[in-house]
């Protein structure tokens, strides 16, 4: 490895927003996978990615052998990252892009020696240089612990030419934690943060438990005729609050409307402190608890803060119906907020008798799509003990319809299948719906995101677990030639809901090793006795074809615009049915911005207005040779000096 690849130096750092390519040798459900990466990367990093646009370097994202990138920004132009087969997890592509912003492994530390053992002799032949160590003139650690839970550390088996481990971590009770591949870790994001220098993370806007007396800045409103009180239990509950859920002494706190009291109609508004949205979407997410009366309600409502109206304008946004049940229970909300403002919970005292009332908990909002819906699976705890494995311990979801008007079914194997025990297994199958007749078949292009959700009060430190399956159409059945996403009364067997009411099942998609019992006992996925699966499916055919390949001949290209607006010899071509221009580059200058009207070299940034006299066919002719033969030369430099990081899956 080259002195070059080392971390240190800020001549590896990419700009906070990282220009990228999604090659079409991409899988399509890699493809979706990626762009949920970039979301993780936004809410909880000041991170950011962009389609290129001509910039000098960036990262180009292809379908190669395994999953691999190089370590830090090599300035090579265009920079290879591999999501080969099965790298399709988002925790994979985030180690793999943790790689090209300038990491790593954890166990590549200089210190790594004080808290694991590479037993050498267990290792595949040729597959050693994956265990090197980087001394610390090479590598900066920046001051975090040795991290046994990072999502850049291999799992005990990784590369193992046998039946035993190839990493002994030094605290025995370490060795099944290594490996995992949900989300970062809250080390991972110290280190990716301070070496960025961040300082806050993109589309995160709230967080609130109520555990300090100042209730997260939020505010009581002086128009209501009741209040919210911050407290530990209520008589008729809830007992505990749900970020500690009564573990902690002296602490475990949540806000409560009393509905006992007062009359039909009486109302409590929390109000949160201002907050400055930037893209225009948000999700707001919390627990409720309603111990009072079936027609208590929660309103969620926005105060809008605009130049016209500067002292606020109010709109209604979601009622939430107080059904009275005996634990807390997860809700979300979509807001589309484009000005500043504010965000009201308004408590309403409903007629008939109450004991109890509303209480709210573990606030989060950011400015991320909400999932579409939200699968409670209680007394888990029980099912984890009493459930066998394989198919007599499955448990199916209620019916779930997505916005297109496909049906679908969520089965759990909750003690995992006969091949595969001690795991959760986790499958999705499309059902007959009410829509069937309207809908094309075979299923085209939907993408499933199964999310196991990781109950942890802060929505930044949650390292939740998923999954994604995609919907080929052309994709066959292993033991039959039928296509697996056709219509469920075509090709599926029939199934009975809980009521006796019959439907057709198609065949299950997914993994038998969702998540580990180990695993699954970490962390805060099971809380109050309970799981969140969290799923949504959305068309994702727009990715069919993403951007043009940067490492073909431009002649390849067929979408050319109709008109060219690109100055300087740039080429238009259509992304999404909107015009974009690839704008010429060479060894050491190259023009960037939406028309290509600016140019950068290695020595000066100058902007240069040309004006074009040669007919679009002699242009886009030249610029092909040119650009052709820089992208392959900067290609060759980069496969001669980069270091490709191999993960095993």
């Amino acid at each position: 490895v080259q002195d070059r690849n080392s971390i240190i130096g800020d001549n590896y750092r990419w700009p906070h927003v990282i220009p990228y390519v999604l090659e079409d040798s991409l899988e399509m459900n890699a493809k979706g996978v990626i762009l949920k990466a970039f979301e993780q990367y936004r809410l909880k990093t000041c991170i950011d990615f962009k389609p290129w646009e001509g910039e000098k370097n960036y990262i180009s994202v292809f379908k190669g052998s395994g999953c691999w990138s190089s370590v830090g920004n090599m300035q090579t132009g265009l920079q290879q990252l591999s999501i080969g087969a099965n790298c399709d997890r988002i925790g994979t592509i985030q180690h793999e892009f943790l790689h090209a912003l300038g990491f790593w492994h954890e166990q590549s530390r200089s210190d790594r020696d004080d808290y694991v053992t590479i037993i050498w002799d267990r290792i595949q032949s040729g597959k050693e240089h994956n265990f090197n160590k980087y001394d610390d003139k090479r590598s900066d650690f920046l001051n975090v612990p040795y991290d046994y839970n990072s999502v850049m550390h291999y799992s005990k088996t990784a590369f193992k030419n046998g039946t035993e481990p190839t990493i002994i971590t030094n605290i025995p009770d370490f060795i099944d934690v290594i490996g995992q591949r949900m989300d970062f870790s809250e080390y991972d994001l110290q280190k990716l943060n301070r070496l960025y220098n961040c300082t806050s993370s993109l589309s995160f806007m709230d967080t609130c438990s109520f555990e300090l007396e100042n209730i997260c800045g939020m505010i009581q409103s002086s128009d209501d005729n009741s209040d919210w009180q911050r407290l530990s239990q209520v008589p008729a509950g809830p007992n505990t609050d749900h970020t500690n859920m009564g573990e902690c002494k002296d602490s475990g706190y949540f806000m409560h409307f009393d509905t006992s009291a007062g009359g039909e109609g009486s109302t409590a508004v929390l109000e949160s402190r201002i907050l400055y949205p930037r893209r225009g979407f948000q999700c707001l997410q919390f627990y409720l608890y309603s111990s009072g009366n079936e027609n208590d309600r929660l309103n969620v409502w926005v105060r809008e803060y605009t130049s016209a109206n500067p002292n606020g304008t109010l709109r209604f946004i979601k009622e939430i119906k107080g059904s009275p049940e005996t634990y807390w229970q997860l809700h979300h909300v979509s807001l589309n907020v484009t000005s500043k403002f504010r965000v009201m919970f308004q408590g309403v005292r409903g007629s008939g008798l109450s004991n109890g009332g509303l209480s709210v908990d573990d606030i989060n909002l950011s400015e991320t799509q909400c999932p579409h819906h939200v699968w409670h699976i209680r007394n888990f705890t029980d099912l984890l003990n009493t459930s066998p494995a394989g198919k007599e311990g499955i448990i199916y979801s209620p019916p779930f319809y997505s916005s297109e008007g496909y049906a679908f079914q969520v089965s759990l194997y909750v003690n995992g299948t006969t091949d595969n025990p001690f795991n959760l297994g986790i499958y999705l199958s499309l059902i007959s719906g009410a829509n069937d007749d309207h809908l094309k078949w075979p299923c085209p292009w939907q993408q499933v995101t199964m999310i196991l959700l990781d109950q942890h009060p802060d929505i930044r430190q949650q390292m939740s677990n998923q999954r994604s399956v995609t919907t080929d159409p052309q994709k066959f059945s292993e033991s039959s030639s039928i296509y697996t996403w056709d219509r469920p009364d075509k090709v599926g067997s029939e199934a009975t809901f809980p009521n006796g009411t019959k439907y057709m099942k198609g065949p299950g998609v997914g993994t038998s090793a969702f998540l580990t019992h180990e695993r699954l006992r970490s962390r805060n996925f099971i809380k109050e006795d309970g799981v969140y699966i969290l799923l949504t499916m959305e068309d994702i055919s727009h990715l069919l074809s993403t951007q043009p390949s940067t490492r073909l001949p431009l002649v390849t290209i067929t979408t050319f615009c109709p008109d060219n607006p690109c100055e300087n010899d740039g080429i238009c071509v259509m992304v999404n049915r909107m015009p974009v221009c690839r704008c010429p580059a060479g060894d050491n200058w190259w023009y960037m911005g939406e028309k290509c009207e600016r140019k950068g070299s290695t020595q000066e940034n100058i902007v240069i207005a040309v004006s074009s006299t040669i007919t679009v066919f002699v242009v886009m002719l030249i610029v092909t040779i040119t650009t052709a033969v820089c992208l392959k030369k900067k290609y060759k430099q980069g496969k001669e000096n980069k270091e490709s990081v191999t993960l095993e899956e």
